[in-house]
């Protein structure tokens, strides 16, 4: 799996979570705090964070139940 595949899934999915409504690359970089053009690069697979390919990995060996209580950890951290 390439890491623009995970973009687009993780895109894709909070765009389920709103009921089908698109969210565009400018909202989602917004709220990553990131440029649209490099959010865009991300998604297209142009530019690789290597930090994203780690944490994905790291969150394949848990079971669904740890990934969730991980990142609801991380958003706690992220209220701070």
């Amino acid at each position: 799996m390439q890491i623009d595949d995970l973009f687009n899934i993780l895109h894709n999915s909070l765009e389920s979570k709103n009921n089908g409504k698109k969210v565009s690359l400018k909202d989602m970089a917004d709220s990553l705090g990131i440029s649209m053009r490099t959010y865009q690069d991300w998604k297209l697979g142009r530019a690789k964070p290597q930090a994203a390919s780690v944490v994905m990995k790291m969150l394949g060996k848990l079971d669904d139940d740890e990934i969730i209580r991980a990142v609801r950890k991380i958003n706690r951290l992220e209220e701070v």
